[in-house]
């Protein structure tokens, strides 16, 4: 493992690669390209990412100045094939990734990029991301994996006061966070199978797997709609973000966990298609499931490299993960104290 440049040193040459894809962003992509714009930290490009929009939201935004430009895909690619057309051609030393319906405060960036200098050896770093339209309450303070195979926004829901200090996280949103190109690229982006849901989840296991951290950041405070987009609970959302959560257990989940766990992963599951709360839901996760099994083989296939290509001990991942049930139904998180691997056992769980 290199050394990943830490600071953004001096100099004016841009430090970061802001990535913003848009589909049908509607009314939320022009504040949240304002709200970038208003950065205190200036030094970085922006690239908005169309999707093949059809919403006009792409064609009537006002790009504040000249760091910003549009990519036009020509095609839906999803958040992931998107976000890596331009993060693995990208030549500064840091890329964010930002959902069109957020809106970042003037310090966001800064507090991510100070982070940097903070923590050695990590990979990615998080934002506290409050509700857009209430921002006392938390839409997640990084994303917790549980070893069952469920994935969750850590406390969202709660009030900001719930937010635990700076430290580490399984995972970092990608609804707002901050990369090292260097790191992202060599394990080759988000998963483009995925789509949309679940992609940083499984970018965060891999660079785990490969020794890698990922720190959450109480200062970079990001406001979010979460799912603005796509809806909360329609067909899209309901299907990807299963099927996608199944394929990260299985392609990521280590040598003799997986053995253990599957048992426990294959009664979530049948759990969640018994309680589901609406039959148009019941359907939508049973297409998933369907979708999750038939795609099972190169998922499988993956895995098998994913395995050969990890330096990080079982125990060591395990250490980061949630394991208490009661953890699920409080979207709990888990933050380490510090971002040195070989003590990721000391470790606040809220």
């Amino acid at each position: 493992m290199s050394q990943i440049l830490q600071s953004d040193g001096e100099g004016t040459d841009p430090a970061v690669t802001v990535i913003i894809v848009a589909y049908n962003a509607g009314r939320f992509l022009q504040p949240c390209v304002d709200a970038l714009a208003r950065q205190d930290f200036t030094r970085f490009d922006a690239v908005i990412v169309d999707n093949s929009s059809s919403d006009e939201a792409v064609e009537t935004l006002r790009l504040p100045d000249a760091r910003f430009r549009i990519d036009r895909a020509g095609e839906n690619l999803g958040f992931a094939a998107g976000n890596n057309r331009v993060a693995m051609a990208a030549g500064t030393p840091w890329i964010a990734t930002l959902n069109p319906d957020t809106e970042p405060d003037p310090d966001w960036l800064s507090a991510l990029m100070g982070a940097t200098v903070r923590w050695d050896g990590v990979a990615g770093f998080g934002s506290t991301q409050v509700k857009l339209d209430d921002p006392d309450i938390l839409d997640g303070v990084g994303d917790v994996w549980h070893a069952a195979g469920l994935g969750w926004r850590a406390l969202e829901g709660r009030p900001v006061t719930d937010a635990p200090g700076e430290g580490e996280s399984f995972a970092v949103c990608a609804a707002g966070a901050l990369y090292a190109t260097e790191a992202f690229q060599a394990i080759g982006g988000f998963d483009e199978r995925f789509f949309c849901y679940c992609e940083d989840l499984d970018l965060a296991y891999r660079l785990r797997s490969r020794g890698w951290s990922l720190v959450q950041v109480p200062d970079a405070i990001l406001r979010h709609a979460g799912s603005g987009t796509t809806g909360r609970h329609s067909t899209f959302t309901v299907f990807h973000g299963h099927r996608n959560r199944i394929w990260t257990f299985v392609k990521n989940t280590p040598g003799w966990l997986f053995w253990l766990m599957l048992p426990a992963h294959i009664a979530v599951n049948l759990r969640m298609l018994l309680r589901t709360p609406t039959p148009d839901y019941r359907r939508d996760l049973i297409a998933a499931y369907k979708a999750a099994w038939t795609g099972l083989g190169p998922v499988w296939q993956d895995r098998r490299i994913e395995q050969r290509q990890r330096t990080t001990p079982t125990g060591v991942l395990a250490r980061m993960m949630a394991w208490r049930p009661r953890l699920i139904t409080e979207r709990g998180v888990v933050i380490g104290r510090d971002g040195k691997r070989r003590k990721m056992g000391a470790r606040r769980v809220v």
